[in-house]
């Protein structure tokens, strides 16, 4: 039988595609319109197949899929196209997972708020990951489980049925019209869920939703094995790797790197580690502060990932509410963190505060020991009662060498867990996990916080913890030498145009340890009205990043992200990773992130150029 004409042109593909698309972890927004995301890119790519055209240099010319691959990436795009092609389905109905279990949960979380039933369907045993009674009881969610036979065998039901198949080749699917939403678990892969009639088609971006922030696209490495197995290739020859080696090398920098003897533990992702760790602690409050409200205390102009997750469980899990912790411009943190604590006394419910330090983009750093008291204060309810204590979660991805945690360290008697995006410095860049540690005061907490990882299938894949432990024992050191290029760049911005505002590290910081390489620019305005003076900032911020880009297109970047291994990278805070962050929260500056490796000079001469030209 002849192989149909799509499979031979991906079998092409996989042969000639750019070696970015199996190795980046972010992309340029130059070329990405994040309106569009994965249509443009797929727009294109289809136009290729039509034209059979195959060609590194065509391929090198689509426009990025998704901007980070935590959300999506060409061949995860690819890989839904071809197996929407093999079941007549648009490409968008086609949605891969890293993890096993999140898109069940995205359809249950989409019926929840829909008040709609759903029926979960599945053949022989269920993947050991799926962990039903938590679902109920700690998410809300509503369902019935049923054992069939076979994907013939579904009974009646007004609502979604959900069909688990474990048992399908790589592109297989048995797409009975009773079926909604076809899930294919692929260990070690992930899963792929097809959306299976098009009155379930607005659920599409729901569940792209969660793929985008609390777990993530399968992963460039798998998407490739997927997509060899889809044109009836057999896998090359399996990667001999010491996961079991690699874990206790992972473990063991991060313990030396952070000064705590917890368990740590791997996400897929930074967010996939908030989601586990925000989860696990309403389980944790669940059991330990039955029928008290829980409050989730969070920045509203912080990362933007960090932000909607936040807003996002608040809004699917009944007694959780959110909290604004005011940080940045003219509010302080720890004034900021008083005040909170204080109302969430009042209302004797369980606070827990995501916090950054430094903050983002403005790369502030509140006064420690003011914040410990804070934050260590002991605060009565109205009846009397000794409030309970915060969690204090810590987003350290800006400073993943500062030891919070230490039995020494600031926060020490503060029950305190911090987690790191490994995109950034622990794996420069080569992928997206990252870990969390607790201090001794919180250790109990992390079996719950483990729970939560399994149950949405979120660990690091065993390539990404191969990463770490090659990468993890040198970031101190990238991070020290990425901090002396940072500082000689602001000098010489200072210098050069000194009517410029910078947000960086003061010297009395430095000297307490903190030494981020990411700093915001300011640039000088000009015009009558608050209007106008806005949009000459715009304007001419993005004049800078395009003669950057176009000057030093080997180095600099216009792209989000940080602690990479080499080059420059800038952008304007109000990007696709922000998110949902309301407008009114919005920092249009420009944000500069610089590594230990780069030509430096030939920026300084670049910025020299734009300084001429205001």
């Amino acid at each position: 039988m002849q192989k149909p004409k799509m499979l031979n042109y991906i079998e092409e593909v996989l042969k000639n595609m750019p070696t970015d698309w199996l190795k980046l972890t972010t992309h340029r927004l130059d070329i990405y319109d994040e309106s569009l995301a994965k249509t443009q890119f797929i727009d294109q790519f289809e136009a290729l197949y039509k034209a059979q055209d195959s060609d590194t240099s065509a391929l090198s010319e689509l426009p990025t899929a998704f901007d980070y691959i935590r959300l999506g990436h060409p061949l995860s795009s690819i890989l839904e196209w071809g197996i929407a092609h093999v079941h007549n389905l648009k490409p968008e109905q086609v949605i891969a997972f890293s993890s096993q279990t999140m898109p069940v949960l995205a359809v249950l979380r989409k019926n929840l708020f829909d008040h709609k039933n759903t029926q979960i369907l599945y053949t022989g045993d269920l993947p050991p990951a799926f962990d039903f009674e938590a679902l109920e009881h700690v998410y809300g969610y509503n369902f019935e489980l049923k054992q069939v036979k076979n994907a013939d065998d579904i009974p009646d039901f007004r609502g979604s049925t959900i069909f688990i198949s474990q048992d399908d080749k790589m592109g297989g699917a048995d797409l009975s019209p009773a079926i909604d939403f076809y899930v294919s678990v692929q260990p070690p892969l992930g899963s792929i869920i097809l959306v299976n009639s098009e009155e379930s088609e607005s659920y599409i971006s729901e569940i792209q939703h969660v793929r985008r922030r609390e777990t993530i696209a399968m992963t460039p490495a798998d998407s490739f094995s997927a997509l060899k197995q889809l044109v009836g290739k057999s896998p090359s020859t399996p990667v001999e790797r010491d996961t079991v080696k690699n874990k206790a090398s992972v473990f063991q920098s991060v313990q030396e790197i952070t000064a705590t003897k917890s368990k740590v533990l791997l996400g897929s992702c930074g967010l996939s580690v908030q989601y586990a760790i925000m989860m696990g602690l309403i389980d944790d409050a669940k059991e330990k502060h039955p029928g008290k409200n829980i409050k989730i205390i969070v920045p509203p102009n912080c990362y933007g990932g960090t932000n909607d997750q936040a807003r996002r469980v608040v809004a699917a899990v009944e007694n959780v509410d959110i909290l604004d912790l005011p940080v940045d411009r003219d509010n302080d943190m720890v004034q900021s963190t008083d005040q909170v604590l204080d109302q969430v006394a009042q209302l004797d419910a369980v606070p827990y505060i995501i916090a950054e330090i430094p903050t983002n983009p403005r790369v502030e750093v509140p006064d420690l020991e003011k914040l410990k008291a804070v934050l260590s204060k002991t605060r009565q309810t109205p009846t009397g009662e000794t409030a309970i204590d915060p969690v204090f979660i810590l987003d350290q991805t800006f400073c993943p060498n500062i030891q919070f945690l230490s039995k020494e360290g600031i926060f020490s008697s503060i029950r305190s867990i911090s987690y790191v995006s490994g995109s950034k410095f622990p794996s420069g860049g080569k992928c997206t996990a990252g870990y969390c540690v607790a201090n001794e005061k919180a250790e109990d907490l992390m079996p719950t916080i483990e729970k939560h990882f399994k149950l949405c299938d979120n660990e690091a894949t065993d390539l990404q913890v191969e990463i770490l432990a090659e990468r993890l024992p040198s970031m101190n050191k990238r991070i020290a030498d990425a901090y002396v290029n940072t500082r000689e760049f602001v000098n010489f911005i200072k210098k050069e145009l000194p009517e410029a505002k910078i947000n960086f590290v003061p010297d009395e910081v430095v000297e307490q340890g903190f030494t981020p390489s990411v700093f915001s620019l300011d640039l000088p305005t000009k015009g009558n009205t608050d209007e106008e003076r806005e949009a000459y900032k715009r304007a001419l911020n993005q004049k800078l990043i395009d003669m950057m880009i176009s000057e030093i297109p080997n180095e600099s970047k216009h792209c989000v992200s940080y602690g990479q291994l080499k080059g420059c990278y800038w952008t304007i805070p109000a990007t696709s990773t922000q998110g949902t962050t309301k407008e009114e929260d919005k920092d249009y500056i420009a944000r500069v992130s610089v590594s230990p490796n780069l030509d430096l000079e030939h920026h300084k001469r670049v910025f020299s150029d734009f300084v001429e030209q205001l």
